[in-house]
């Protein structure tokens, strides 16, 4: 007679529970996003953020040495530019704001990992990804003179200090053009952190305050995925594997979980999802109406993406998780 099978015994105990459990979440799997703006001693709220702000330079070294206090290896930057044109000026000059930031943080915390957002919406106009043809009101973006763009964009990023290139604008062979500018720029080792499956979200909303992108007019799903798809995901990291890219993302997370996973079944490289700013402000504008308990969301929702396969996840939570993990 066989004996009765009770998955409960392995239950019963915290420190057993421990002992069993499969997937761990720790500090090491963290990366923070920051938003830098021009200035000096400002730090502003974003509303539909709570607890999260657009900071001055000086203010961003302050939180980059808190985030390394913390075991956090990583943070991301965005940058919110005084001025906006069609080219993006703000994006690729040497004295761009996320330029700046990068170079402060390097110098103030050598050994935290900065990574820079590759991108152009933050500092166009009109608040699309690249450059548009004259005239055209839907946000069709012209592809491969916005790669000439995110090229500069990338190296003078590199130049600034920048351990990791992370693009995120969703252009046919971006990672190509890139990695092709790095290298001729003398970047060879320069790692890029590739937006491999970026999808046209809802869950964007509060990032466009925070960023200060959202478009004028038209919208971006004719470069971002359509939610419904999961093997145009393939597609596209196949195609980034291709190109060079060193690392994958999932974008947005939460919505997204079978994506992050067909995406690690499919790649032996590290695979990073983008728990994103309407996924932090829900869990947040629930929590601050007593409907539910933070810290259990959060860890709980954190380590669906560990388990979903992610090997970093770029959250707002992250300092959060990170005290909750000591």
């Amino acid at each position: 007679m066989f004996p009765t099978h009770r998955p409960r015994r392995l239950r019963t105990h915290p420190q057993l529970r421990r002992m069993v459990r499969e997937t761990v979440l720790t500090t090491n799997d963290l990366i923070y996003p920051l938003f830098a703006i021009p200035g000096e001693g400002i730090a502003n709220e974003v509303k539909s953020m709570p607890g999260v702000y657009q900071l001055t330079v000086d203010k961003i070294v302050e939180e980059a040495k808190e985030v390394y206090d913390l075991g956090i290896p990583a943070i991301i930057l965005f940058g919110i530019p005084a001025d906006k044109d069609t080219d993006a000026t703000g994006a690729w000059h040497d004295c761009g704001i996320v330029q700046k930031a990068a170079t402060a943080v390097k110098e103030a915390v050598p050994d935290l990992i900065v990574i820079a957002d590759t991108c152009l919406c933050e500092y166009t106009s009109h608040g699309h990804c690249g450059y548009l043809q004259v005239g055209d009101l839907t946000g069709r973006v012209l592809n491969d003179p916005t790669l000439e763009l995110l090229k500069k964009t990338a190296v003078s990023q590199a130049k600034a200090g920048a351990d990791i290139i992370a693009p995120s604008g969703m252009m046919d062979g971006f990672v190509q053009a890139i990695r092709a500018g790095l290298d001729e720029a003398g970047f060879p080792d320069t790692p890029i952190l590739s937006y491999a499956a970026k999808y046209a979200s809802a869950y964007y909303g509060p990032f466009r305050d925070a960023a200060d992108s959202t478009p004028q007019f038209g919208d971006r799903r004719t470069y971002q995925m359509d939610p419904g798809n999961s093997r145009e995901a393939i597609k596209e990291i196949e195609l980034d594997i291709a190109e060079g890219a060193d690392m994958l993302m999932v974008k947005p997370a939460l919505a997204y979980m079978d994506i992050i996973w067909r995406v690690k079944e499919a790649s032996n490289l590290p695979v990073a999802a983008y728990n994103v700013s309407g996924e932090y402000s829900m869990v947040k504008a629930a929590a601050l109406n007593g409907w539910i308990d933070e810290q259990r969301v959060v860890m709980e929702t954190l380590t669906g993406f560990k388990r979903a396969g992610a090997d970093l996840i770029l959250t707002y939570h992250a300092k959060d998780a990170a005290r909750w993990l000591r």
